[in-house]
C-alpha cells in the first residue's frame, strides 16, 4: 500500500458543482517501501471532486511520481484504492468548508458592525441636534437636520 506522506493543492477552483485540486512539484508525495517519491506535473495534475456526490470525476487521469531516474505512474482510480488518499482529501474538504464559515462568519460580524456603527452615528446625531437646540444655535440645528 502506498501511503501519501504530503498533499496540498498548488491552488483550488470551485466551478459550479465541482471543486478542482490543482497539483504541482513538491506539494504531493507518495511513500512506497520507505522510499519517497514525489509528484511530477507531466500527465494528469488535478483531482475534481463533484461537491454534489463527493465523488472523484477524473479516473482515468495518470499521476507519476519521481524519485531519482525512478517514475511510479498511477491512474486516478488506482492511487484511491492502493492509498490513504481519501482520508486526505476529506481533510482538504473540511478545512475549504471551515474557510467557507469563517469567511461567512467575518461577513455576517461585518454587517453586525456596520449597523452598530450606524446606529451609534445616528444616536450621536441626535445629542448634537439636543445640544444645538439648547445652545439655540439654528445654523448649527439646520445643518444636522438636513434642513439647509
Amino acid at each position: 500500500m502506498l501511503q501519501i506522506r504530503r498533499i496540498e493543492p498548488f491552488y483550488t477552483k470551485r466551478v459550479g458543482d465541482r471543486l478542482k485540486l490543482v497539483f504541482a512539484y513538491q506539494y504531493f508525495s507518495v511513500l512506497k517501501d520507505d522510499e519517497l517519491f514525489n509528484f511530477i506535473p507531466v500527465e494528469g495534475k488535478e483531482i475534481i471532486i463533484n461537491l454534489k456526490t463527493l465523488q472523484v470525476e477524473n479516473l482515468s487521469d495518470v499521476f507519476v511520481f519521481q524519485r531519482g531516474s525512478r517514475f511510479i505512474r498511477l491512474p486516478l482510480y488506482q492511487l484511491l484504492l492502493v492509498s490513504n488518499i481519501h482520508d486526505h482529501l476529506q481533510k482538504i474538504l473540511d478545512d475549504l468548508e471551515l474557510k467557507k464559515e469563517q469567511k461567512e462568519a467575518r461577513a455576517a460580524a461585518h454587517s453586525e458592525f456596520e449597523l452598530l456603527f450606524n446606529e451609534m452615528e445616528n444616536q450621536n446625531r441626535l445629542h448634537l441636534i439636543d445640544v444645538a437646540l439648547d445652545r439655540r444655535d439654528k445654523n448649527l440645528f439646520d445643518d444636522l437636520t438636513n434642513m439647509r
